[in-house]
């Protein structure tokens, strides 16, 4: 891979996520202040994300697997993000908002496994080299992050009274432009199947892989792996309006150190994976997650401030040991044969299943605890931190301890 190469993937992944969290984490609060919407109608808007999740594997597999370059199908769905995006940002009520939200879900979210393919295509040595282009991803996410809060102050109060927020679907629509006629100039990567070949809808979303649940650790695993997205779809939707209402200054920008920790977390996972295996790493995923809520139920916009940093931090944890570490595991457990559809499976049954329950419930819960002039955010955080408590514990006694090797 050459230097143009490098610099082309990695360009692509920065806007990739720079996209994405120019607008996602926002939604709530936008939904909130310029739309009025409710705890369900913002669960509707964020369970867009699982209804594409479910509906991505069969964009690819069925056309960009079979058909068209996935360069081109990433530049072509990105444009007509854009101009999905800038219909978003100058709706007026939620019923006008919400179709288009929705059909953006649903092109985007096979993007995340276009440009994926796109990498790994042009990659030599895709173990080593893989990472040093999807860092920048999560680069791209916390800038965007940062200039929301610090170089627009599109978050501070007195830009969303103004309903300055919709900006961020303007800036990404922008981005999603530029994306969507970048990709033309990336690598071609062809269809990798012959499109005359017969492929079963099984084989689309990895049916071909529940042979693997005959396993009990990995059906406990599977199990868990549902149930724990539940709680953490509590913290996309509600983390940012939560930190908005109460006070936090810039809240857009400093949920960025979520990203950050990552990062950190992420250089610290083969260390911890290598030293107490699967299960403890597993567990201390999920644990983190109860430790974040319970953080944010007890932690305020004052003296004790330092809670919600430290909640928002604890998101390298969250992700990395639980969910990258249940890729080592789900992948270490299929074997050559099922790799490919028992990832789609996990994925399916986590991003899709798991936490389109969790987005629905988040709002639920949200419109419950709704008080006069605000939110009994104590209550709201202390269920999904009760419910991933009770993950970990259903883990710990029924999960039992096996090795897997990591592959570096």
């Amino acid at each position: 891979m050459n230097n143009i190469t490098y610099s082309k993937l990695s360009l692509m992944m920065f806007l990739q996520f720079f996209i994405w969290g120019g607008w996602f984490v926002t939604l709530g609060t936008f939904l909130g202040d310029n739309l009025n919407a409710t705890g369900s109608q913002t669960a509707m808007a964020y369970s867009t994300q699982s209804w594409g999740a479910i509906i991505a594997p069969f964009i690819v597999g069925l056309i960009a697997d079979r058909f068209f370059n996935a360069e081109r199908i990433l530049g072509v769905i990105h444009l007509i993000g854009g101009g999905l995006m800038y219909l978003m940002a100058n709706s007026t009520d939620f019923g006008t908002f919400y179709p288009y939200i929705l059909a953006y879900m649903i092109l985007y979210m096979p993007t995340l496994a276009l440009v994926n393919s796109v990498a790994f295509r042009q990659l030599t040595d895709p173990s080593k080299q893989f990472s040093m282009i999807r860092v920048w991803g999560t680069a791209g996410w916390i800038v965007a992050g940062l200039v929301i809060s610090f170089v627009f102050s599109w978050d501070s109060e007195a830009s969303r009274a103004q309903g300055l927020l919709k900006n961020t679907f303007m800036m990404c629509s922008i981005a999603s432009i530029v994306l969507g006629l970048f990709s033309f100039l990336l690598p071609k990567t062809p269809p990798v199947q012959d499109k005359n070949k017969k492929i079963s809808i099984g084989d689309i979303i990895g049916l071909d892989a529940l042979k693997l649940l005959k396993n009990t650790n990995f059906l406990i695993f599977f199990i868990a792996s549902v149930l724990i997205c539940i709680p953490l779809a509590f913290y996309y939707q509600h983390a940012n309006p939560f930190l908005a209402e109460i006070g936090v200054s810039n809240p857009t920008g400093k949920m960025t150190i979520g990203q950050m920790s990552e990062v950190g977390f992420m250089l610290l996972l083969p260390l911890f994976f290598k030293k107490f295996g699967v299960k403890k790493t597993l567990l201390v995923g999920m644990i983190a997650w109860a430790l974040r809520y319970v953080l944010f139920a007890f932690g305020n916009a004052d003296s004790l401030v330092f809670m919600l940093y430290l909640g928002i931090a604890v998101h390298g944890i969250c992700y990395d040991f639980f969910f990258v570490s249940g890729q080592i595991y789900t992948d270490s457990k299929a074997g050559e044969q099922y790799k490919s559809s028992a990832q789609g499976l996990i994925t399916l049954a986590t991003y899709g299943v798991g936490m389109l329950i969790g987005f629905w419930a988040a709002g639920e819960i949200y419109d419950q605890f709704t008080l006069s002039g605000g939110h009994d955010w104590q209550m709201i955080w202390i269920l999904p931190a009760a419910f991933s408590a009770g993950v970990f514990l259903l883990f710990f006694v029924s999960f039992k301890n096996e090795d897997v090797t990591y592959q570096q």
